[in-house]
């Protein structure tokens, strides 16, 4: 029973996590919803939200702000929450907000390989490593189907993909139905585990290697060495070959004295 309830509490804490980020990306929408993340500390819940434009989110003498700190107290049961802005330094390498400015851009009109290629050649013009844009939905006719962008390096499954890969999502309501818009980024400082990078002995502070002295030598003195390298082993096996033939001739003298 211990261990049911954990995992209940545990559902429980991440169901209203993520009803907390949809509220807060409905209400930040139009300043630029980049994302957010929960810390829990001894004073509360701080949770730190991501947008392009801060002044929009802070509003006036901080009465936005304020207001949406106060929902979160209300209507959510989260430990005392305590909301914080951060200001996105680049925005067309956050995910999220590239994705609902693509989903904004297809409500407005945009035909979808306009706003896919445009999105992905923008994310790359950033600096990032590579990105996948995915439109899904009734995109052109009646049928549902799947349009892909694709530009750089990119991975799809696996811890690399976890931990080096940003994900967004959006949708773009039209009058056909709805479209997911789906953009995931490599960061530029993502570094796999495949690239590995040798420095000199110098620059991780480690001695110099002795250096080899290399000499010349003529072809005569190269003949005299091998042939008396040859020669050191095949005296040395004479010598033994010798005292065993006296060793066996001292044995037959000894049986004819007897």
């Amino acid at each position: 029973m211990k261990q049911q309830s954990t995992i209940r509490t545990l559902i429980g804490r991440n169901v209203e996590r993520q009803l907390v980020r949809e509220f807060l990306l409905r209400e930040t929408e139009r300043a630029g919803f980049g994302g957010l993340t929960f810390n829990r500390t001894p004073d509360g819940t701080k949770i730190s939200l991501r947008a392009e434009q801060v002044g929009r989110v802070i509003g006036r003498r901080g009465k936005v702000i304020h207001e949406l700190g106060n929902r979160l107290k209300n209507d959510f049961f989260l430990d005392r929450p305590h909301l914080d802005v951060e200001e996105v330094t680049e925005p067309r390498l956050n995910a999220q907000i590239m994705a609902s400015r693509m989903s904004s851009s297809l409500e407005r009109g945009w035909f979808f390989r306009r706003a896919g290629h445009g999105t992905a050649q923008q994310i790359m013009d950033a600096g990032a490593r590579g990105c996948l844009v995915i439109l899904s939905g009734k995109i052109t006719g009646a049928r549902h189907r799947v349009e892909k962008f694709q530009q750089g390096h990119i991975k799809f499954c696996g811890e690399t993909a976890l931990e080096f890969m940003d994900t967004g999502f959006s949708t773009a309501v039209k009058k056909l139905g709805t479209i997911g818009c789906t953009v995931k980024i490599m960061r530029p400082d993502a570094k796999l585990p495949h690239e590995i990078i040798i420095t000199e002995r110098a620059d991780s502070g480690l001695p110099p290697l002795a250096e080899v002295a290399i000499f010349e030598v003529s072809d005569e003195e190269a003949d005299e060495e091998l042939s008396a390298t040859i020669e050191e082993p095949k005296a040395d096996a004479e010598g033994v070959v010798d005292s065993v033939v006296d060793m066996m001739a001292g044995i037959e003298q000894t049986k004819e004295e007897e």
